[in-house]
Order: structure tokens, then C-alpha cells, then sequence
């Protein structure tokens, strides 16, 4: 078992920054590829960006490269993803997922997920 909880979300202006964690207990760690996926209001749950265990590779949906960072630290058993330039239609609860089997941009593949932390963006 491994449990998440995310924190760092807020309400913040059109090109700010915010910086979601997500610590996780319970299991190893390191085994575990992550990702960061949102959720708006009467929309499916989408894909943000993944990271392998080791942090070496990471990818993103096309809609937040060049903006948005997924990094990992496994001393602390902890996952971020920094948001620059942030857009309204960020706007989203955002959740992290862990995978044993490697990074996937599909949410249904995920073994255990957070319970998610607001973003709102005002324009």
C-alpha cells in the first residue's frame, strides 16, 4: 500500500507560479514511476506528467511544456510539480498517481492516487 497526499494548491493570478507536492508512505518509494493528473469540474481526469522512478525521464502533455516541471525526491519520498505561467484553464483539482509498472499517461493504469489539491486560476 502506498498513500499520497498532495498539498501546494491555491488560487493564484493568470502567469503566476504555484509548486504541488506529494508525499508518499506506506511502500517503497523509488519502485514507483508518478504522475501528475487534473481533474475540472464535469471533465475527465487528465494527464499532466509523468516521471520513471530514477527521475531520468519525465514527459508531459502538450498543453503545459515549456511551463510546468515534474521532479522527484526519493530521500524524501516526495514528488513536486512546479507551475509557471499558469493559465486559467489550468484551472483543476490536481492529483498524483503512483505506478509500479513504469510511467503511463493514462490515468486508469495508476495503482493509488492522492485525494487532490485545488488550483484556481483567475484571469
Amino acid at each position: 500500500q502506498v498513500q499520497l497526499v498532495e498539498s501546494g494548491g491555491g488560487l493564484v493570478q493568470a502567469g503566476g507560479s504555484l509548486r504541488l507536492s506529494c508525499e508518499a508512505s506506506g511502500h517503497i518509494f523509488s519502485s514507483y514511476a508518478m504522475g501528475w493528473f487534473r481533474q475540472a469540474p464535469g471533465k475527465e481526469r487528465e494527464f499532466v506528467a509523468t516521471i520513471s522512478w530514477n527521475g531520468d525521464n519525465t514527459y508531459y502533455t502538450d498543453s503545459v511544456k515549456g511551463r510546468f516541471t515534474i521532479s522527484r525526491d526519493n530521500a524524501k519520498n516526495t514528488v513536486y510539480l512546479q507551475m509557471n505561467s499558469l493559465k486559467p484553464e489550468d484551472t483543476a483539482a490536481y492529483y498524483c498517481g503512483a505506478r509500479g509498472l513504469g510511467s503511463s499517461s493514462d490515468w486508469h493504469e495508476y495503482d493509488y492516487w492522492g485525494q487532490g489539491t485545488q488550483v484556481t486560476v483567475s484571469s
